[in-house]
C-alpha cells in the first residue's frame, strides 16, 4: 500500500522536557535614574521566547520580563544598554524586532519597537551599537544590511544591504561620530559610513583567505569611546570615512563593544563600585546560570555571592540515541546541555555541560560503554561515560570530558560513526565562509587523529555508515557550505562515496546515476547488504539559495554501486523535519522506518514503497517559500531510535514517543 493510512492510528505520549537552559545570555549593569546600581541580565530561549531580569542586589530575587512574541521572538543574538539612559535595547529572532526595557519605567515590561528591516527577509539582527546623538545603529542577517532607531521619535531609517556576497554585518558607533561595521563571513572586511548619507565604502584590509589563521580583523570601540581595527597588516584608528594608522591601541571598552566577542569582555562598573560577574556557565552566555559574584573596588568591602532564581521553559533538543544502559542520551540546543533519559521516561536528568561548544551537539556515537558528541561550533568532540561521576572539564579524570578539535575547518559534525578498529568518524560542514567539510578520524585509546580536508571537493559530509560487508564507509555527502555562504550556482548535486578506513582513502564517488540528486541527510541498513538512502534538501541549504527538491528514496547495492529502486515521497507527507539527518531508522523485524516533519512511515523491504504509519495535519505551503516546520505544535523535529516498537522524537524542547502499530 503505498500512502495509505494504517489503523489503528498510534499513540504518542510526552515524556518531558529534559532541559531549561538558555543561550545569549548577558549582564547588563548600569544605574536606575535615582544614581542607583542597577543590573539587569537578557536570556533567550526556544519555549517562552526571549527575557529580561531585573536582579536584587541584595538577595539575587530575579523580576522576570518575558517578550511579547513568545513563540517567535526567542533569541537575541545582540543586546545593548544604553550610556546615555540606561535603556536595555534587545533585537529578536528569527523575527527581526528590536525591544526595549526601561528599569525606571518596569511597568511597561519588555516593549516591542517592530519589526527593523520590514522590507526584506532580514530576520536574524546580529549586531546593534549606540551613537552619541542616542542613535542605535543594527546590522542584520541574511543581507548584512544596516538600520538606524531613533528613540526620541520611533522612527527606523533602512541604509539597504551592505554588501552582495556576505550577510553579517556588526556596526559600531564611535563618540567622535565614525560609523563602520564589519561585515563576515567569506571576505572579512570593514565598511565605513557616513551616518547621515548611508554612503560607504571598504577601508583596511580583509580576510582573503579564511583558513588561513594567520587573517585576522577585531574591530571594536575603544575605552576612549573611538572605533579601533586590529588587524594582521597592522593597527588603525577609525576617522570619519577613514583609517588612520596607530603604534598603540587602548583596551574594549566595558560592555559589549567588540564585534569579534559574543559576551560582555568586562562589565562596566555600576555606582558605589560594583561589578558583577557570572560564577557558572553564564560566562560562556548559554547553559543554567545561577550564580553571580558582586565585587566591591573599595577591597574592605567584601563581595556578595547572589543566586538566581529565573523560571526557564524549556530549550530545543537536537540530537539524541539510545546508549549505555539501554537509557536515551542526547542533548539541547543552545545551550548544549547533556541530558539522559529512561525509555520510559521515568527520570530524566540534566547532566550539564559536556563540551565547550555552546551551539548543540549534531552527532552521536557509542564506543565502549561510552557516549561520545560531536558538537557545533568548531565540529567539538566530546565523551561521557555513564559509569563515572559527573564532573566536566578537560582532563583525563573530567566526565564529560571535552576532547577539543580534531581539524581547524569542520563546524557542524553532521556524521559520527565508529569503526570495529575501535577508531570514531567525523564528518562536517566547513567553518563560516568555506566550502567543503573535513572527514576526520580519531582514536580513543591513543589520542591520535587525523583529518582530510575534503572526501569530494565542495561537498560536505552528510551521512554515514558503516558497511561490514564490504569494510568500508558509506557516506552520503551535501552541497551545504559553510554558514553565511551561498550554495554555489554549478554545483546543486551531492554524492554518494565509500571510504576505505583500514587504508584511511576514497574509494570511489559518485551520484549511482541519480539526476536532481540533491543532498543525502540519512542512511540506514536494509539488510544483504544492501542501503536505504533518504535524499532531499532541508530548510538550511533552501535559505542557502539551493532549488527546492521533493524528498525520495533510494534502495542501493553499493557493492555493485547501483540503484534497485527509487521513489519520491507522497507529496502529502510534508518536507523533511528541518534537517532530515537521522530521518531513516530500524525498526522491528529490521524494516527501515523514516521520518520528515510531518508524518512517520515504513518502507516495504526490498523496495521504495512506503506506508504512512502516522500524519499530522501541515500547514499549506505558499510558492516561492520555505518550509518551516516549527508552524506545528506537534511537529517532528528530530527523529530519535526506535527501541522495540516504540518511536522516539522530539517536537521542540519536548521529548516524545510514538508507540508503532504490531
Amino acid at each position: 500500500m503505498v500512502g495509505g493510512l494504517m489503523t489503528p492510528v498510534p499513540v504518542t505520549r510526552d515524556l518531558g522536557i529534559p532541559v531549561k537552559g538558555v543561550s545569549w545570555v548577558r549582564l547588563h549593569p548600569g544605574q536606575t535614574a535615582d544614581g542607583q546600581p542597577s543590573l539587569l541580565a537578557s536570556m533567550s530561549q526556544n519555549n517562552g521566547g526571549l527575557f529580561v531580569i531585573e536582579i536584587d542586589l541584595e538577595t539575587g530575587h530575579c523580576r522576570q520580563f518575558a517578550v511579547h512574541d513568545r513563540v517567535h521572538s526567542t533569541f537575541s543574538a545582540a543586546s545593548f544598554r544604553s550610556l546615555l539612559s540606561g535603556i536595555l535595547y534587545l533585537v529578536s529572532g528569527w523575527d527581526g524586532h528590536l525591544h526595549r526595557f526601561d528599569v525606571n519605567q518596569s511597568a511597561r515590561g519588555l516593549e516591542d519597537l517592530g519589526r527593523i528591516y520590514p522590507a526584506t527577509g532580514d530576520i536574524a539582527p546580529c549586531g546593534i551599537n549606540e551613537g552619541p546623538d542616542g542613535v542605535l545603529w543594527i546590522g542584520t542577517y541574511p543581507g548584512a544590511s544596516l538600520t538606524s532607531y531613533h528613540p526620541a521619535t520611533g522612527r527606523f531609517t533602512h541604509f539597504g544591504q551592505q554588501d552582495n556576497s556576505d550577510n553579517y554585518l556588526y556596526p559600531l558607533a564611535g563618540d567622535d561620530g565614525s560609523l563602520a561595521g564589519i561585515v563576515k563571513f567569506g571576505r572579512p572586511h570593514l565598511l565605513v559610513f557616513d551616518p547621515a548619507t548611508g554612503e560607504r565604502r571598504e577601508a583596511g584590509p580583509a580576510v582573503i583567505d579564511p583558513t588561513d589563521k594567520s587573517q585576522f580583523l577585531k574591530f571594536y570601540k575603544g575605552t576612549d569611546r573611538r572605533l579601533y581595527l586590529d588587524t594582521h597588516a597592522g593597527k588603525f584608528r577609525v576617522d570619519g570615512m577613514n583609517l588612520t594608522s596607530v603604534d598603540e591601541l587602548p583596551a574594549p571598552l566595558p560592555g559589549i563593544h567588540a564585534t569579534y566577542k559574543h559576551a560582555y569582555q568586562a562589565p562596566a562598573e555600576m555606582p558605589g563600585g560594583w561589578t558583577a560577574h557570572f560564577l557558572d556557565d553564564g560566562i560562556n552566555g548559554v547553559g543554567t546560570p545561577r550564580n553571580v559574584l558582586l565585587v566591591n573596588r573599595d577591597p574592605l568591602i567584601p563581595s556578595r555571592r547572589l543566586h538566581l532564581d529565573w523560571v526557564g521553559g524549556g530549550s530545543n533538543l537536537h540530537v539524541f540515541d539510545v546508549g549505555p544502559g539501554s537509557d536515551i542520551f542526547g542533548t539541547s540546543y543552545m545551550p548544549n546541555r547533556l541530558f539522559r533519559s529512561t525509555l520510559d521516561g521515568a527520570t530524566i536528568d540534566d547532566l550539564g555541560e559536556h563540551t565547550f561548544a555552546g551551539g548543540e551537539a549534531y552527532s552521536l556515537a557509542t564506543l565502549d560503554g561510552k557516549v561520545y558528541l560531536g558538537s557545533y561550533p568548531e565540529s567539538r568532540l566530546s565523551v561521557f561515560d555513564p559509569a563515572k561521576p559527573v564532573h566536566f572539564g578537560t582532563s583525563p579524570n573530567d566526565n564529560p570530558r571535552d576532547l577539543g578539535r580534531l581539524d581547524n575547518i569542520g563546524f557542524r559534525p553532521n556524521v559520527l560513526l565508529t569503526t570495529p578498529a575501535g577508531r570514531l568518524w567525523l564528518g562536517s560542514s566547513p567553518d563560516y565562509g568555506l566550502y567543503g567539510g573535513p572527514l576526520a578520524w580519531f582514536d580513543p585509546k591513543t589520542g591520535a587523529k587525523y583529518s582530510h580536508r575534503h572526501v569530494v571537493a565542495d561537498l560536505s559530509p552528510a551521512s554515514g555508515l558503516y558497511l561490514p560487508e564490504l569494510k568500508q564507509i558509506l557516506l552520503g555527502l551535501s552541497i551545504e557550505p559553510g554558514t553565511g555562504m551561498p550554495v554555489k550556482k554549478h554545483l546543486l548535486n551531492g554524492a554518494f562515496a565509500l571510504w576505505d578506513p583500514a587504508q584511511d582513502e576514497l574509494v570511489w564517488s559518485g551520484d549511482l546515476g541519480l539526476d536532481n540528486l540533491a543532498d543525502i541527510p540519512s542512511l540506514a541498513p536494509a539488510g544483504g547488504g544492501l542501503v536505504y538512502a533518504l535524499i532531499g534538501r532541508g530548510d538550511h541549504i533552501l535559505t542557502a539559495g539551493a532549488p527546492e527538491i521533493r524528498p525520495r528514496l533510494a534502495l542501493i547495492d553499493p557493492a555493485r554501486r547501483t540503484v534497485l529502486a527509487s521513489a519520491w515521497l507522497p507529496e502529502d507527507f510534508g518536507p523533511l523535519s528541518w534537517h532530515g539527518y537521522f530521518s531513516l531508522r530500524v525498526g522491528p523485524g529490521g524494516v527501515v522506518y523514516g521520518a520528515t516533519g510531518y508524518c512517520v512511515f515504513r518502507i516495504k523491504p526490498g523496495t521504495c514503497e512506503v506506508e504512512r504509519v502516522w500524519q499530522l495535519d501541515q500547514p499549506q505551503k505558499r510558492p516561492g517559500t520555505v518550509w518551516l516546520t516549527a508552524s506545528s505544535p506537534n511537529v517532528i523535529d528530530v527523529v530519535g531510535p526506535i527501541v522495540g516498537h516504540q518511536f522516539y522524537f522530539a517536537t521542540g524542547w519536548r521529548l516524545r514517543v510514538l508507540t508503532l502499530p504490531e
